[in-house]
């Protein structure tokens, strides 16, 4: 087993339009790295399919906000991973969190799910869903998060994957950002 490569200066910040190419590539790093022990090699070659720039472009358009994290690695900037809020309705907003394989289990993840709860939460949000992918179900249940229902998720690609719908209430959970 290789050791992961050290990471330093991490930074979150909430990422814009001129970020979108470096969030597409570290979520397909996520999907590539962390998915294949989750989902068969074609899931996960479909999964990452159609994952450009423009997908985060037109996904700000709408209003949904996203966040980043980024560090040095080997003396290089890098983007390892981002979180977003968007408004589902209702007082419930969703989310998404992926790290790249090399940022996994160091806390990235949970920072960046923290910013994007405290985000919702300033906007009225009083819970929190997601359709959370096969890997990341033992991420959202140690940070609170219920299991609701599984479902299959069409993908970009027209093919459907394995996940499972996750809440978490907010109000009860997290009084501290609410």
């Amino acid at each position: 087993m290789r050791e992961a490569p050290a990471i330093s200066d991490v930074l979150i910040r909430q990422a814009g339009p001129s970020d979108v190419e470096a969030i597409a590539e570290a979520h397909r790093d996520s999907i590539q790295t962390i998915g294949p022990d989750f989902y068969a090699r074609p899931d996960v070659d479909a999964w990452q399919e159609g994952l450009s720039g423009d997908v985060y472009l037109r996904a700000m358009d709408r209003g949904e906000v996203f966040f980043i994290a980024s560090g040095h690695v080997g003396g290089t900037g890098v983007v390892l991973g981002f979180s977003s809020d968007y408004v589902i309705g209702g007082g419930t907003h969703g989310t998404s969190v992926y790290v790249r394989g090399m940022a996994a289990r160091r806390g990235i993840g949970t920072a960046l799910l923290r910013r994007a709860e405290a985000h919702g939460a300033a906007r009225g949000a009083m819970r929190v869903e997601i359709e959370a992918s096969l890997a990341g179900v033992e991420f959202y249940k140690a940070n609170r998060y219920i299991e609701v229902r599984t479902v299959d998720t069409r993908l970009r690609s027209g093919r459907t994957i394995a996940c499972v719908v996750m809440r978490k209430d907010l109000a009860r959970t997290n009084p501290e950002i609410v």
